[in-house]
């Protein structure tokens, strides 16, 4: 049998499907490919090992399925084992702005103590970053923190973000109260920007609108918040986005607290016992924090992997 194509089936079987598999993927391969090789797995096979539509293993699939899972499934936990052998390798996820602002100086610090340190920085949100980390795509990740997260990941609280309005500085508005009372009496023309409703900070914003009896769609969706910057200064709204110590909004907006929705937090998250160059990391991001904000964030717990129980 042809490897690639049993690791092509792999995919579809775990994902439950050929287009999340093609999501899932750890390089990129198109559909139209999957679905040719997986064809001629099967008439090489002479047996179907799946249906496609509604996507379902066939008992040959679940037979080859459970044969090759544990070799395909482990082989992230063996390049980690491979490559902790002979050199320091960090995969790290994080919004833009702390790949901008903030890791450059945290990461300085790491490498004093690890000079060899080989580092891959991705920029992300939350429901990436923990699809990353549970595909074993990444060792370290910061992120907004949501409950209990993901089952295995651990989580450390680092700061608190309160949720901000940005307007221009000319705009006629000088509080959220404001900007709320316009939008009551159906007197606001401003649209409103966000990142893709599916972060954390529209959802909690639109349980906030929702509570007072509002609508405010967002008519401008981008995937980061920088990109919320860029088009409130550009004319198209006014944007939804977090306050950042040691980030400020650029000269020519304002920031407008939102007091009555509570702050997200924002952490690192990673899988399974730190090593040392992540427990490394995690000190230096503690002593930033404390530097930027007055606060020390507390330790991180006990390594034992915590489940959503």
């Amino acid at each position: 049998m042809n490897v690639h194509h049993l690791e092509l089936f792999y995919y579809v079987a775990r994902h439950g499907g050929i287009m999340e598999a093609v999501r899932n993927m750890p390089y990129g391969i198109q559909q139209p490919a999957i679905s040719g090789q997986l064809l001629q797995l099967e008439s090489y096979l002479g047996v179907k090992l799946f249906r496609r539509r509604p996507f379902e293993l066939l008992p040959a699939g679940t037979d080859l399925y459970e044969f090759i899972r544990p070799f395909f499934g482990e082989l992230g936990n063996m390049e980690r084992r491979l490559r902790s052998t002979t050199r320091e390798i960090l995969r790290v996820a994080a919004p833009v702005v702390a790949l901008r602002d903030h890791l450059p100086r945290v990461l300085q610090e790491v490498r004093k103590r690890f000079p060899h340190l080989q580092l891959t920085l991705r920029a992300g949100q939350q429901p990436q970053v923990e699809a990353w980390l549970e595909r074993q795509e990444l060792d370290f990740a910061i992120t907004l923190l949501e409950g209990q997260g993901a089952k295995g990941l651990h989580h450390l609280p680092l700061l608190e973000l309160p949720l901000v309005l940005l307007v221009p500085k000319t705009s006629r508005f000088r509080n959220a109260s404001e900007i709320f009372e316009a939008l009551s009496t159906e007197s606001l023309e401003d649209p409103l920007i966000s990142i893709t409703a599916a972060e954390l900070a529209p959802r909690r914003f639109r349980e906030f609108l929702e509570s007072r009896s509002l609508e405010w769609p967002s008519r401008v969706e981008v995937t980061d918040l920088e990109l919320v910057e860029v088009y409130v200064q550009s004319g198209f709204g006014i944007g939804l986005s977090l306050a950042i110590p040691g980030s400020p909004p650029a000269k020519d907006l304002r920031a407008l607290p939102i007091s009555d929705i509570a702050p997200l937090s924002l952490g690192a998250v990673w899988q399974g016992a730190p090593t040392a160059v992540m427990s490394t990391l995690i000190e230096t991001l503690r002593s930033h924090v404390e530097t930027i904000t007055g606060n020390r964030p507390p330790p991180p717990e006990s390594p034992s992997i915590r489940s959503n129980h």
